[in-house]
């Protein structure tokens, strides 16, 4: 059975440079870029600061293409606004701003930008959805994931960023009557609705393609759901016991996804294969004490690394086999906090503690924790827990009230 995400990628972002990074978790969806030539060691006085922008507080994070920055603002619990910013002066060139009134727990604004060639999508905190022409820089169309689909506001607000499929925009009201949407691009037309697939959590859509069948691969308050992206048929689901889940499946290859969450509910890896014409989830092993909370695990060479912190749990970084073998954990030496990480194309990891706003590179190895490098107080206050962005040698973070562009490409 295949499993790809890299060829969707490519196809749906139509065009994109390979050092972009256009949606949430970058080209892939999967906290990985391929960029290479970066920072192995940090200068004295840590990476330079090539700008800094005020924001209003939030966890949502940049979106980069074609050297512009997007992010989805909030201000004054009053509006939401997406920025469009110069990628190498920090320069605001445009905004657009709709009101958004209202506040939530851990307030703030949540989800990232996803970018074409021609639109901006966005997803607001209470469910407004906007397709923005990058030309004119107004609304295409707007949709309401609460309104029109009959979705209820989770406890922590709308967190979900869009997803592309050739000309189709994937969203997920996860509602009582629809499950996930898919509308047409250009106009916001529905295309397909899917049936119900569990109450609204706080991940995003992933296209993957199983058995010669693309699909839009989601975890839900009831589980994990695949559904095909072409109808909208639900063709697969899988109870997980996770009642709050953040991270979405980490696709693993041979139809094999690693579903995890935080708050103690142990995570699985579950194979997805066609049988009798059907597709069907099974247990493959279940990892009793593994737990990721908020940032999705990544795979790298047959292991996983995964920040491990909960309200009642203090693992740290944790590297693990597919087999559910520990290999270490870093405790709180260091603890990281849920700091957002991503995996360069020279396989390191760029890790934001999301306690202190201390910037690391890592060396992932199951052998052991290999730090390389450490810049202490690049952020400052409390829970920098946002995704990290990075395109073209720049690395784009944010804490509760700024977001910095940092040099990091290598001599």
């Amino acid at each position: 059975m295949r499993l790809t995400t890299s060829a969707l990628a490519l196809l749906v972002l139509a065009g994109a440079a390979a050092a972009d990074w256009p949606q949430f978790l970058g080209p892939n969806r999967d906290a990985t870029s391929p960029e290479k030539g970066l920072l192995r060691a940090w200068p004295e006085g840590g990476p330079k600061v090539l700008w800094t922008v005020p924001l209003g507080p939030g966890f949502g994070a940049a979106a980069i293409r074609d050297g512009k920055v997007y992010v989805l603002d909030r201000v004054n619990d009053a509006k939401d606004v997406l920025r469009c910013l110069d990628l190498a002066t920090g320069n605001e060139e445009w905004t657009f701003a709709y009101d958004s009134p209202g506040s939530v727990s851990h307030n703030g604004s949540r989800s990232v930008p996803t970018v074409t060639d021609k639109y901006i999508f966005t997803v607001g905190v209470f469910g407004q959805v906007h397709c923005i022409d990058k030309a004119t820089h107004k609304a295409v169309w707007t949709k309401h994931l609460l309104k029109d689909y009959g979705g209820k506001l989770p406890m922590w607000a709308i967190s979900q960023s869009a997803c592309l499929y050739g000309d189709a925009v994937i969203l997920a009201p996860q509602s009582d009557s629809v499950g996930m949407v898919a509308l047409a691009q250009a106009t916001g037309k529905e295309l397909w609705r899917s049936k119900p697939i569990g109450a609204a959590g706080y991940a995003s859509p992933l296209i993957v393609t199983l058995d010669g069948v693309d699909q839009a691969v989601l975890t839900t308050v009831a589980g994990a759901s695949g559904v095909d992206a072409k109808t909208g048929e639900v063709l697969w689901t899988y109870p997980h016991p996770c009642k709050i889940p953040v991270p979405g499946p980490v696709p693993i290859g041979d139809g094999r996804f690693f579903i995890t969450g935080g708050y103690d509910v142990s995570s699985d890896l579950i194979k997805v294969a066609r049988s009798g014409g059907k597709f069907q989830a099974e247990l493959l092993h279940r990892f009793e004490t593994i737990g990721a909370h908020v940032h999705q695990p990544i795979l790298y060479k047959g292991h996983l690394y995964a920040l491990c912190n909960t309200n009642s749990k203090a693992d740290g970084l944790v590297c693990f086999g597919l087999d559910g073998q520990i290999k270490w954990q870093t405790k709180r030496a260091p603890y990281l906090c849920k700091g957002g990480y991503i995996l360069t194309g020279d396989n390191l990891f760029y890790s934001m503690d999301g306690a202190k706003g201390d910037l690391r590179i890592i060396e992932p190895s199951p052998e052991s924790y290999k730090e390389l490098a450490i810049a202490k107080g690049i952020l400052g206050g409390k829970e920098i827990w946002a995704p990290l962005a990075l395109s073209d040698g720049k690395l784009v973070v944010r804490d509760q009230r700024q977001m910095k562009c940092l040099d990091v490409k290598g001599p």
